[in-house]
Order: C-alpha cells, then structure tokens, then sequence
C-alpha cells in the first residue's frame, strides 16, 4: 500500500472547491461517490464601482474549516485521506509578503473592471494582436495581468518589494497551496497559469516579452507544473496528506466530466455559462472569438480547450423571480414555460451586461421582442429558457468551425443543468444528445480525479472515464424546419440588440 493509503479501498480523496462567493470541500470515494461536503459563504467588497475584492486571510479560513468540517463529517482521521486536489474561481489575483505570508492588499477578483482603461489603451497600441497570439485570450480586465500590474503600481512599495524578489504573486491556487504548504510551496499549475495572460500558450511557460510589458518580475510568480502532480505534503490536518491536484473550475469540470478526448465537450449552466470543448494536444487559434487555453497539464502533454463563456444564464431566472414577480422560486420556471408549447414568436435577448462569446458586445443590451396582446407569463418564461439554449448554440457552433470537429453531444452541470425543459430546448437547437451526469459536484470531481491520478489512487483517464455515469440523456426532439426556424429568428433579435448602448 502507497503512502495514505492510496490503494487502500477505505482510503479517500479531498477536493478543495474555492469559488466566488462561497469555499467547499467534498471527500469523495474510488466510485466518484460524495461522502461528505462542507460549505461556507464569505464576503464580496465593492469599493468602487465596478471594483470588487475578496479578503484572501477570510478565503483560507474558510476553506481551511470547511476543509475540516468535511473529514469530521465522514468521521475518520487524516491518515484515510489519500491526496487532496484543489480548483478554484479562476483570474482572481493575490500578491503577499513571502517573509511575513501576508497579502499586501485584498484579492482583485475576476469579476473587476478597474482596468478597463488600461486595457482599452493596450488595444489602441495594437498590442491585443500580439497578446492574443501568445496567450490564446482577448486584452481584457477578466484576467490576471492588468490586475497585478495595478496592485504593483498603485500599492505604496509594492513595485520595488516585487524587484526585491519579496513579493509572490498568484492565483487562488497558489494562495491555497502556500498555506497548506505552511509557507513552503510557490507553485501552480498550467490550466490556471494559461488564465493570467502571462503564460505563452505554446511553450507552457512565463513570457519574458509579456513580464516586461506589465512590469512584472519573474520572481514574483509561481513554478508551472502538471495538473496532476505531487507538489508537496501539508500536515495541517494530523498526518501528511499529499497536495497533488490543481486545476482551474471550469478546466476541472471539464476533466471531472471525463471530457479527455478532442471534441467532447461539457457547458456549466450557472449564473452564466462556460462551454469548454477538448482540443488536444494542439491549441487551436480561434477565428471566432472564443479563448484558447490549457485544459490541463498531465506529466510534460499539455492538453488545449477552446473556451466560451455566456454572461447570462441562470441570472435571467433570477431577474424574472426577483425584478417581474413572475415566478416565486427558480425552480418554478420550468412548470410555468411548460404551460405553452412554443414561445409564439417572442424573443428574450438577456444582454443585461453585453453579450459575451462569440459577440463580445459590451454595448448590447437586453430586448424582449415579438410581443403580442396574447403574450402570456408562459410565453416569456419558456422565451426565456429558449435565450439561455440559443446563447449556448452560438458558442457552440463557433467551437465547431474553429476546430473542425463535429460536435457529437454536450455534457451538462450547474444549478440549472436540473431543468429538464432547458436541456431538452438545448438538445433540439444543437441537434444533437445532451447530458446530465450523475455527479453534479464535477468541478471538484475534476479536482479529485487529478490529485487521486498523481498518488495512484485511480490509474489513468481511462479507468476515469469508466466512472463517470450520466443520469438523464436528451435527444433533439426538433424537426430541422423548425429548428432552423428558431435560430434565424434568434439571430434577427440579436442583431437588434447589439450596440444599443453605443453613442
């Protein structure tokens, strides 16, 4: 027997899912089983408009107790515990003192925007082109560079104590890493590197070109390593527990999803979505505004994604619940919109914040059109499934034009993943399977499988994928006609939201 027991049939796999608004943990099981999760919200901080922030000394404390909470749940020691994996909310940047282990300021989180204008001046030099080449990303605030060169700059010292070598940066990933590790591990791994706009796509490493554009010197940042790797031990919970799996959330459920050959494709339906298509071991540059990233690193391959996120999804649910009173709980919207058996020509483009991939819009906004005077609740609810379907189509036919691949059927998770009527609408418009899998927890299955794989508590992706099981499959239930139908009718309500906030 390995080492905490890894061939051990009792022994376990700790995942560590550190999102954006709450910290979780969740022992699973060879099977892919939950045997316990434990969960804490912490606080989000706006300072400023369109600024928002997290405290990193509350992240840790709240995944370090959710951490514990978890193994006192499924009452057993450390010892049983066979490696423990990390994913996180991804672009989140966090800039600490390696001699006191304090963060020098609080964590920009991805969702911030104070660096807009920098960004928007990077494109005017005519740099996006460049940026994109090597990092595969759009010149955006969304990721990590602008972020850190900010807190560098506008902190008092920061930019010298960073050429001093006194100053680590990292993603939530490191952060969590350097304290499990009590202060001794400096890494990350490569799905969260690609998320930076730092990282050359190509040789999986730090661009020199990139650091001093951004002013950042290379001691400032963690050692890239593989997804799935032994990185260190922590001895904070009563024995040493391997630290052996990192990965970014949406890579993680990819991988979690069992998404391990080119082509497959998984779409997390939350508050918006993220469609992650497997690209292999080439990246491929996207003509039609998708991301191109590491999907993880196993060993020295480096495997690719195409990625595409859709800023509203469940939130539109949300705002018919919370801002039009038209249903009382989220879970109500699927009885309602079943009351109608078409949308009768209404449209719902729920560009409340812009549009994201493919369009990448800032200026549209949202429309409702098609209205009639026998325009019902029912009409709008099931409109409004049907946007959440469309967006989610465009993404990804873009995917297949850019890869060439045919894409066979969509692996669904998230919250909204539950709805039955919106996987089956989802089924019909990209003609082809959908499915929902057993396990709704992927992103930190993804997490335990890559920890589990670097100890050899499961052997390879192979025995991975036997694992996985879907619980319900939908298949499209359109006649092309009509499919075809509602995709042009969709894409004249788009083109009528666009730009609209554009002077």
């Amino acid at each position: 027997m390995t080492e905490n027991g890894s061939r051990d049939k009792n022994s376990l796999v700790l995942a560590l899912d550190q999102g954006t608004t709450s910290s979780r943990a969740i022992l699973f099981n060879r099977l892919g089983d939950i045997i316990s999760v434990a969960q804490k919200e912490f606080r989000q901080y706006y300072p400023q408009p369109g600024w928002v922030e997290h405290d990193p000394e509350e992240i840790w404390e709240t995944q370090y107790a959710m951490a514990r909470e978890a193994i006192q749940q499924a009452g057993i020691t450390a010892d049983r515990i066979a490696a423990i994996g990390i994913t996180n909310q991804r672009e989140t940047t966090v800039v600490w003192d390696r001699k006191t282990g304090a963060p020098i300021c609080n964590a920009i989180v991805w969702q911030d925007r104070r660096t807009a204008a920098r960004c928007a001046e990077l494109r005017k030099k005519g740099l996006s082109a460049q940026i994109r080449r090597k990092t595969g990303l759009v010149t955006d605030p969304y990721f990590s560079a602008t972020k850190l060169e900010w807190i560098l700059k506008h902190v008092p010292g920061a930019q010298r104590a960073a050429q001093s070598g006194r100053l680590a940066f990292g993603t939530i990933d490191s952060w969590l890493a350097w304290k499990l590790s009590e202060h001794t591990l400096h890494v990350t791994d490569a799905s969260n590197a690609s998320r930076t706009m730092l990282l050359n796509l190509k040789t999986g490493q730090w661009d020199p070109s990139l650091l001093e554009l951004f002013r950042i010197p290379e001691t400032t940042l963690p050692e890239v390593l593989p997804s799935s790797h032994r990185y260190g031990d922590t001895r904070l919970f009563g024995s040493a527990i391997p630290l052996a799996g990192i990965a970014g959330d949406q890579q993680a459920a990819l991988f979690g999803q069992a998404c391990t050959r080119p082509g497959m494709v998984k779409n997390t339906y939350g508050t918006g979505c993220f469609l992650l298509m497997n690209t292999g071991s080439k990246p491929v540059a996207s003509k039609n505004q998708l991301l191109t990233t590491i999907a993880w690193r196993l060993g020295d391959r480096i495997e690719y994604a195409l990625e595409g996120s859709v800023f509203i999804a469940g939130a539109l649910v949300q705002w018919l619940r919370d801002s039009l009173g038209l249903i009382r709980q989220a879970s109500e919207i699927e009885d309602l919109a079943r009351q109608v058996e078409y949308s009768d020509g209404l449209s719902l483009v729920p560009a409340f914040a812009g549009l994201g991939a493919p369009h990448w819009d800032p200026d549209a906004r949202g429309l409702l059109i098609g209205i009639t005077g026998g325009t019902r609740p029912a009409h709008i609810a099931r409109a409004a499934l049907e946007s959440i379907a469309q967006q989610v189509c465009d993404v990804v036919e873009a995917m297949e034009k850019d890869s060439g691949l045919r894409i066979r059927e969509l692996r669904a998770d998230g919250g909204a993943s539950r709805n039955s009527l919106l996987l089956e609408l989802q089924s019909g418009l990209m003609g082809a399977p959908v499915i929902r899998p057993k396990i709704f927890e992927t992103t930190a299955l993804g997490a335990a499988y890559l920890a589990g794989l670097a100890v050899g508590y499961w052997k390879d992706t192979r025995e991975i994928a036997t694992l996985w099981q879907k619980a319900a499959s939908y298949r499209p239930g359109l006649k092309p006609a009509q499919r075809l139908q509602m995709r042009r009718e969709w894409a004249r309500a788009l083109q009528r939201s666009k730009a609209w906030a554009r002077h």
